[in-house]
């Protein structure tokens, strides 16, 4: 691997040494500002933006503008995914997002990390980590997920929850960090209203 950009998607340390990097986040940028500067109704050239700029979507998906990202071609969104306004997902990595996934308002995926100690940091060094949320999540608003994080099938994530580490499926878990609250059971299933 010699390019900054295979060694980012592939988790190795990197440095944008050949600026690639940064005329890729460039043209994100120019399709997004496209993207969230379209009038509401059009919601088909929106849709084509995304199209364009994810590595895949399903057939039905809805963005709410504002929605950042950093390049766009390492985000998979599956069928019937909708985020709410201001979603950020620094796709340094793969974010790989399954069928019936549910994003709040100002939900942030962050695969993006950089070194610890400052002499490194100030080179410019990164790294990044793959994001995995499974089939029929809930995110909920102002969450955070961290680097590395997967999130099991059928969860709900509380709002304003920062998740630093794995969350098993057919849980509610929520806080700061991010921990599993309590199952999701059979009586959830006629209770609209349960506690999140």
């Amino acid at each position: 691997m010699n390019s900054s950009k295979e060694k980012m998607i592939a988790g190795i340390p990197y440095i944008d040494s050949d600026g690639q990097l940064f005329k890729e986040r460039q043209y994100a940028k120019e399709e997004l500002k496209r993207f969230n500067d379209a009038e509401p109704k059009q919601i088909k050239f929106r849709k084509q933006i995304i199209q364009k700029l994810f590595k895949s979507t399903g057939k039905r998906f809805f963005l709410e503008p504002p929605f950042r990202c950093d390049y766009g071609y390492n985000i998979s969104i599956g069928e019937n995914f909708y985020s709410n306004y201001n979603c950020t997902i620094l796709d340094c990595a793969p974010v790989t997002i399954g069928e019936n996934v549910l994003f709040g308002p100002n939900v942030s995926l962050f695969t993006a990390g950089h070194p610890l100690h400052f002499e490194a940091r100030n080179l410019g060094w990164e790294f990044a980590s793959p994001i995995v949320i499974e089939d029929n999540v809930w995110i909920g608003g102002q969450v955070v997920i961290n680097p590395g994080v997967r999130i099991g099938k059928n969860t709900v994530i509380g709002s304003g929850s920062v998740v630093t580490k794995d969350i098993p499926p057919d849980v509610v878990a929520a806080g700061n960090p991010c921990r599993v609250i309590r199952h999701i059971t059979e009586a959830d299933r006629k209770d609209y209203t349960a506690d999140q």
